[in-house]
């Protein structure tokens, strides 16, 4: 059978994209036709009470105006405009920390557990580099609209990402994105290469009572896996050998830097994740038509109040690691595991595989009370899911099937003073019965003086992830033949929003019985008592003057009980710097100081072979300098450029080298100095 190789692969979708970008170039002139259903559910619109229009003036004083929205949302938005937030703009925020090069596994410093129920495959630790369902934005523009990022970094770290949406007819909108993330890293055996795709489409009828979406993402993850070095003196050694770091050896791997190629991968030692999905939805409404009548057009209008869905996808799930080095030393002292070969340097390949398929099949209906305001509704449905999973190079393979039903209800108000969000969803029948999960979000702006009040609260009730099943290739713990009970998590969450005094304020606490996790490389446990976690965060901007602001972002968090979780006390994000335009009328930038700190504490170390963080209470890991970053980003017009130089704080005054790194997790330290410099230019054509 003929096999495409990933390079090809890569530059094809590369070529479908342009090809899609230059063959469809229909202007689209009905822009009054596309204002006329804002803000009501399903509806194209041109413009929303809160998005931005972004402008683009031609010769002919042309212009753009664009929004997006989500899909299960009816509301439209518009780009965000803020140019000091370099972490908008790449796929790891500010509260993460990796294993020390982009693209490796990374978790967050937060408390975050899943709640959401029903059948989990477990594995988290990349997530963040994923392109999702949830976040596909179905866009409706009067222009075809496309951007180019491209961003070069240390050690030819490379991030490229490709962009472009138009409405091919005045009700039918396509979209296509591409990214990659290639980066060889500082140390031995950590190089990454993740390729992201993602088609969407959004077709309405042009009587409005039909419409559906339709959604292509898939996620190639590659990483290598280093098991971290050998040990942390090597970072302070005097030996001038190691100040270039991919000297020091390491856990895991072959003694060769990752290479810079970003088609031609080679990862020996590593993680490979793939993953895709395909989701169609169709909508079919029935209430009340209408018109607006102009001197030259008759616009319909109409008005929903009860709707017909049906949504059907299918995803595939793959998670591998890899070893072609594999060393029984290691195996054995951290993993008990006996590998066949040769003792005690080499052995044969090591691998594990989980390769899962899920078919989801779901049937809803909507009531629109007011028809004059379509984002308040009530929708009750319910799914049938069918799963196959197969193990151990597909030696051994597993059938289920869920059954669930689910009911919302959510109200906008049309004085845009309430936002009422309540949904839940119960698992029948099936592997995961007895599942469920209730959410009630109330906000209400209390005065434009005074700002927004949010209360909310959540409780789910999980089967732990398909990690802690036995049958699992990653099960490694095979003495323990404990089955687990389900997980519950409750979480009381409130904010505070001023706008005017660009403070936020947010509460989360966490009630948490029976949580799963592991306790070394590859043992796993689950609580037996209850704990609590306290989280408090507060966002504040402070002006110094017209154009100088200092930007805080700190969490405070407390774990109350015994439970298997440590957690930073103070976690905070600090910028201060010049935000104007230097008296120049196009120009928009943003320079400064930017740095991070966490206090120190028992942070999660991480089991390559299993791809997962685990708990751990006798190493405390500390920052010797807070992270300090100096940057300088501008824009002018639909031109943005960003210039970082990140981990200054790596200076050693005595050396002279930027060899002081810190170590976010256990034996997996953070690289030097990187200098970063990426420009994002968008188009319309």
């Amino acid at each position: 059978m003929f096999k495409i190789r990933p390079y090809l692969l890569r530059i094809g979708l590369l070529c479908t994209g342009l090809l899609l970008a230059a063959m469809i170039n229909t202007t689209i002139a009905q822009q009054d036709f596309l204002r006329q259903a804002q803000g009501r559910l399903g509806g194209f619109s041109g413009g929303g009470g809160t998005g931005d229009s972004i402008q683009h003036r031609t010769g002919l004083e042309d212009s753009i105006t664009i929004h997006f929205r989500f899909l299960d949302t009816s509301r439209m938005q518009g780009f965000d405009s803020a140019l000091y937030d370099f972490t908008k703009k790449f796929p790891t925020p500010w509260t993460n920390v990796h294993l020390g090069n982009l693209g490796n596994a990374s978790r967050s410093l937060l408390f975050s557990p899943i709640q959401q129920p029903g059948w989990d495959h477990g594995f988290h630790a990349y997530d963040v580099y994923n392109f999702t369902v949830d976040e596909t934005r179905f866009f409706n523009t009067t222009r075809p609209y496309s951007e180019l990022n491209y961003l070069l970094g240390s050690k030819s770290e490379q991030f490229i990402r490709l962009m472009h949406t138009q409405n091919i007819r005045p009700n039918w909108n396509a979209s296509i994105e591409y990214r990659l993330i290639n980066s060889p890293g500082v140390f031995q055996s950590q190089n990454t290469n993740h390729n992201n795709y993602r088609i969407a489409s959004w077709y309405q009828s042009k009587n409005k009572r039909y419409q559906n979406f339709f959604i292509m993402v898939g996620n190639k993850l590659q990483s290598a896996e280093n098991g971290g070095i050998i040990a942390s003196s090597y970072l302070d050694s005097t030996n001038s050998s190691y100040e270039e770091r991919s000297n020091i050896p390491t856990k895991l791997g072959s003694d060769q830097i990752g290479s810079i190629n970003p088609f031609l991968t080679n990862i020996g030692v590593g993680t490979f994740y793939t993953n895709a999905t395909w989701l169609f939805r169709q909508q079919y409404d029935l209430g009340q038509k209408d018109s607006i009548v102009t001197d030259s057009s008759v616009i319909p209008l109409f008005y929903p109040r009860l709707r017909l869905e049906h949504t059907i996808s299918y995803s595939t799930y793959h998670y591998r690691f890899k070893d072609q080095f594999a060393d029984s030393v290691y195996y054995d002292s951290l993993y008990n595991l006996t590998l066949r070969g040769a003792p005690p340097i080499y052995q044969d390949t090591f691998f594990l595989r989980d390769h899962w398929r899920s078919l989801v099949n779901d049937f809803s209906i909507y009531q629109f009370p007011d028809a004059k305001n379509a984002q308040q509704f009530f929708r009750a449905g319910a799914s049938f899911q069918t799963l196959q999973g197969s193990f151990d190079s597909g030696m051994v393979k597993a059938n289920y099937h869920n059954f669930f039903i689910h009911g919302e209800y959510r109200n906008k108000t049309r004085n845009q003073k309430w936002d009422i969000d309540a949904h839940g969803n119960f698992y029948v029948n099936g592997l995961n019965a007895g599942d469920y999960n209730a959410y009630i979000s109330l906000k209400r702006l209390i005065s434009k003086q005074i700002g927004f009040l949010q209360l909310g609260f959540q409780n789910s009730n999980r089967t732990p992830s398909f990690v802690f099943d036995r049958q699992s290739s990653f099960y490694l713990d095979t003495a323990n033949y404990s089955s687990f009970n389900k997980e519950n998590i409750t979480n009381l969450f409130a904010s505070f929003e001023q706008p005017k005094l660009k403070l936020k304020l947010t509460g989360n606490y966490f009630l948490v019985t029976n949580y799963t996790y592991h306790t070394d490389y590859y043992r796993v446990a689950q609580a037996s008592t209850l704990f609590n976690v306290l989280q408090v965060s507060a966002e504040k901007i402070f002006r110094f003057g017209k154009h100088w602001n200092w930007k805080t972002w700190i969490v405070l968090q407390q774990r109350i009980g015994d439970g298997p979780v440590n957690l930073p006390l103070i976690s905070t994000r600090n910028q201060f710097g010049y935000d104007g335009n230097l008296g120049f009328k196009n120009l928009r930038i943003s320079f400064g100081l930017e740095g991070r700190y966490f206090t120190e504490y028992k942070a999660p170390n991480y089991s390559p072979l299993i791809g997962q963080y685990f708990f751990q209470d006798t190493a405390t890991v500390r920052m010797i300098r807070p992270d300090i970053s100096g940057y300088l980003h501008f824009r002018i017009k639909s031109f943005s450029a960003y210039v970082r130089a990140e981990n200054l704080n790596s200076f050693n005054p005595t050396g002279g080298g930027f060899t002081k790194n810190n170590v976010p997790t256990i034996d997996y330290p953070y690289p030097g100095m990187q200098i970063r410099v990426g420009i994002f230019w968008s188009f319309v054509n």
